[in-house]
């Protein structure tokens, strides 16, 4: 098996990885998974979609994280393991896709606006 390429986002944080058979190593950024993410919350979210296909340990991982914060950089690293581990075996896709792992969330931040302190705060009205 070669090395398996693919693409995660997540608001404005993007996860490149590189996957290949291995021992389990996930490196982000030459650095371990559990010392680049400080919580056992963040290190369940990067380990979800190898525990549902049950691939724990059988591949190393390497990740080029840039932009975002670290829940977004968490939640997009999952997706591109996700869309990774489907390219090595469509029959992961029914579970990953049952546990909305799959799908890229829309949701980003919402522009701020001129006249106005942020996105949708207006300056307090004074009648007189």
């Amino acid at each position: 098996m070669d090395v398996v390429n693919t693409l995660g986002r997540r608001k404005t944080a993007i996860a490149r990885i590189y996957l290949k058979e291995g021992d389990g190593k996930i490196l982000i950024n030459k650095r371990d998974y559990k010392e680049f993410f400080p919580t056992a919350i963040l290190h369940y979210v990067v380990e979800q979609p190898l525990q549902l296909t049950e691939s724990m340990g059988k591949y190393d991982i390497k990740v080029n994280l840039s932009g975002g914060g670290i829940t977004g950089q968490a939640e997009a690293l999952r997706l591109a393991i996700s869309r990774a581990l489907i390219k090595i075996d469509p029959e992961y896709r029914p579970v990953l896709k049952e546990n909305g792992l799959l799908k890229r969330d829309p949701r980003m931040v919402e522009r701020k606006k001129p006249g106005q302190p942020k996105a949708r705060k207006k300056f307090q009205f004074s009648k007189r």
